[in-house]
């Protein structure tokens, strides 16, 4: 029989080569699961890379469209700014020749379509005249009976007034007024005005 000794050494081999193989099971182990973390580490490096690239040209595609944007806006405001301009250029000559309609050879018939149009808007049984001192000349006392006698309307003139191109009535206890100068109907006029003259202005037809 083997001694004691003996089987102790067997049994210390067989201990140590156990212990070893399951170390190097072990080391295989971790190397693979090392392999397998770097691995899965990469795939996510990747991954993250590329959202990261996506995430870039999303978001400079966004910031170039901004830009496009932003200067199709500013190039549609100066339009508009340098529309506006030429409009009121327009509009502030015809204000500044209104005057000169009083010469024409039909302003009498003017006169007398400005005091009927006015009379009729104040909606008034009574109401008083006032006019710049040239409408004034046209509206004759017999223009004025006519004018009454049509609306059914007491008509009193008033004091001429000094600025302004027309006619403006008002009842006789001063609470409602119509002005109806040239100048009051083209600043009525001027938003409806604006696209018609513009297309003119620009030589295209209506």
């Amino acid at each position: 029989m083997k001694s004691t000794d003996e089987d102790i050494k067997v049994l210390s081999r067989a201990v140590l080569s156990d212990a070893h193989t399951d170390a190097e099971q072990n080391l295989a182990n971790a190397r693979a699961k090392a392999d397998e973390i770097r691995k899965l580490a990469m795939e996510q490096a990747a991954a993250e890379r590329t959202r990261m690239i996506e995430k870039a040209l999303v978001e400079a595609e966004r910031v170039r469209s901004q830009a496009i944007a932003t200067t199709q806006l500013k190039a549609r405001t100066m339009q508009l700014e340098q529309r506006e301009k030429l409009l009121e250029s327009v509009f502030d000559a015809v204000q500044q020749k209104i005057s000169t309609i009083q010469r024409s050879t039909d302003y009498k018939k003017t006169a007398r379509l400005l005091l009927r149009e006015a009379l009729i808007q104040l909606g008034a049984k009574k109401a008083i005249i006032r006019a710049d001192e040239t409408t004034r000349k046209f509206l004759t006392q017999n223009a004025i009976d006519e004018v009454s006698k049509e609306l059914q309307i007491q008509i009193q003139l008033g004091e001429p007034f000094k600025q302004g191109t027309g006619v403006i009535v008002e009842t006789e206890d001063g609470h409602r007024q119509y002005d109806n100068t040239l100048e009051t109907r083209l600043g009525r006029m001027q938003d409806t005005l604006r696209s018609p003259v513009y297309h003119i202005l620009m030589g295209e037809s209506l």
